[in-house]
């Protein structure tokens, strides 16, 4: 109780304003009687801090991480390198102890820092503009999907097959509420049916939705899905890694009107559950009916340059009924990891981590091709993730590379329950040749057991 300040006579003098003895008697005012444990739990003996910190750090220890294993996790959330510099400029007490601008033009540096990321954000995606950020990828698509229903008046949205499970699991909860129907667009050899695309966008279809790369690694044919579409007048909605933005053509070239996804790989540490960001662009044309928040820069009455809250369609600041989304702040902090990442990288350095990731996971992709009791599942280009089918239960097989130091991957399963063999595995530029050719070796020994 040493936290707490109030006093044990303050405790008992609030107990008798209330009308209670004990506290045990407020409880029970509230609370139904049959719903309190009859036994206390057996708690050990109260530890010192020092004692209580090395029990935490013996049991973090035994932890797996992306430090000490050699990671090819991947499912959404990828282990790319963080440049030092990020951390440090990320933990200046300026930024790491603002929560959020609610007095925007009295925040210069976040203000600035917002409106570089989404600048940023405009041009690797090829869109007019971007907003603050998002929660995380999933609700970004989300919301985008609610933008679009609005904007057409239509209930009805396609889905890829091979969209990410979260992202759908998320879109579901979200729409659920609203007659919203999300109608599956069915993939063939990895990727979209094209053909089928086109005879399910009809005029009653609000939104269509790409994922690329698509949850299983696959490169959709982005200018092929814009064509199956294109009578339908529907809105044309991504959802794309960013990193794989350093070499494949971005959502603008091929007539994407709202591209959304996550951006943890931009100088966000994997975190095993967030904080993540999720970024949210768009034509030019949807900007008030965007959802979140929008940084413009502007001049005040003697021509010196500032920044300023443009934009902010949630219902705390204009009428509800106005609103276009309840989203309450934005991720500022990991977008401005996002920001410093990407300004150190630069554009030649971003490509260079966009190509190592493409070619060492074709490397590995090779490699396991040769192995015996191993199948590449889908034989359409991919970029860095890629899925197989191995002769044994993947699970088994993951518990016994971990204890080789290897995170080998993400079990389908997991997802799609009737896919007991088969694993996804992502590759980064932090896995070097040697690495991989451990794994393959160790990988080949355990089917061959």
């Amino acid at each position: 109780m040493g936290f707490i300040p109030n006093t044990p006579n303050d405790r008992a003098e609030m107990l008798r304003v209330m009308g209670y003895e004990t506290v045990e008697e407020l409880l029970c005012a509230a609370v139904p009687k049959e719903l309190f444990s009859k036994r206390l739990p057996k708690l050990p003996e109260p530890l010192s801090e020092m004692e209580g910190l090395a029990e935490a750090w013996a049991l973090s220890a035994t932890n797996a991480d992306s430090a000490s294993f050699v990671s090819f996790l991947g499912a959404g959330a990828y282990d790319h390198y963080i440049p030092a510099a990020v951390g440090h400029i990320t933990s200046r007490p300026e930024f790491a102890t603002a929560y959020t601008p609610y007095q925007a033009e009295v925040s210069q540096g976040t203000l600035q820092a917002i409106f570089e990321f989404q600048s940023l954000i405009s041009r690797l995606t090829a869109m007019d503009v971007a907003n603050a950020s998002m929660y995380d990828g999933p609700t970004a698509l989300a919301e985008a999907v609610l933008m679009a229903v609005g904007e057409k008046r239509r209930y009805k949205v396609l889905v890829p097959e091979h969209l990410h499970p979260h992202y759908l699991q998320v879109l579901r909860t979200y729409v659920n509420p609203t007659g919203i129907e999300l109608i599956t667009v069915p993939a063939t050899g990895g990727i979209t049916d094209y053909e089928a695309l086109g005879r399910l966008a009809t005029d009653e279809i609000a939104a269509a939705i790409i994922q690329n790369p698509n949850f299983v690694g696959c490169i959709e044919d982005g200018f092929a899905f814009a064509d199956a579409i294109k009578d339908s007048n529907s809105v044309f909605i991504a959802v794309a890694d960013p990193i794989s933005l350093g070499i494949l053509t971005p959502p603008g070239e091929y007539g994407v009107e709202i591209a959304v996804g996550e951006a943890q790989p931009l100088g966000n540490p994997v975190g095993f559950g967030g904080p993540y960001i999720g970024y949210f662009a768009a034509r030019e044309k949807h900007i008030r009916k965007m959802p979140g928040r929008l940084i413009g820069a502007s001049t005040d009455d003697k021509g010196t340059r500032g920044f300023v809250m443009t934009l902010q369609t949630r219902e705390q600041h204009i009428r509800r009924e106005k609103s276009t989304s309840n989203i309450c702040t934005n991720e500022a902090l990991c977008a401005l990891a996002a920001t410093v990442y990407l300004s150190l990288m630069g554009e030649h350095g971003f490509r260079e981590i966009a190509e190592q990731s493409y070619h060492k996971a074709h490397y590995l992709a090779d490699k396991l091709g040769e192995i015996p009791g191993t199948e590449i599942l889908y034989d359409a280009p991919f970029f860095s993730e890629f899925a197989i089918r191995l002769s044994k239960p993947a699970d088994k097989v993951l518990i016994s590379l971990a204890a080789d130091g290897f995170l080998a991957g993400v079990p389908l399963d997991r997802f799609y329950p009737e896919r007991t063999n088969d694993i996804l595995i992502a590759v980064t530029e932090k896995i070097d040749k040697a690495d991989i050719d451990n794994f393959v070796e160790t990988l080949a020994e355990l089917l061959n057991e």
